[in-house]
């Protein structure tokens, strides 16, 4: 079932969500297998992303492999994250 996440770095900087994202395959010109969504803005208090992920434990592997290592690489906070179950999604 698809899970809407919503990743919190309180703290954190979009330079550093740039760094990260220059980490990535394909430098983030995609999002990764099993992401379905993805944006993210400049919040008061840090950033914010917003994932929509087919499943979580496909997001949770991404986490563990990529973006956490990534994050510790830049010095990034680790994200409070808020999980919701998608229960309609619509695109063009």
């Amino acid at each position: 079932m698809a899970v809407g996440l919503i990743l919190d770095y309180r703290g954190g900087t979009l330079e550093q969500y740039d760094r990260i994202s220059e980490m990535m395959p394909g430098a983030g010109a995609r999002v990764p297998p099993g992401a379905i969504f993805h944006w993210v803005a400049a919040t008061d208090d840090g950033v914010r992303v917003v994932d929509v992920w087919e499943d979580r434990a496909t997001f949770d592997k991404f986490d563990e492999e990529m973006l956490g290592p990534f994050t510790a690489d830049v010095g990034a906070p680790a994200p409070e994250i808020t999980e919701y179950e998608v229960h309609k999604m619509l695109a063009p």
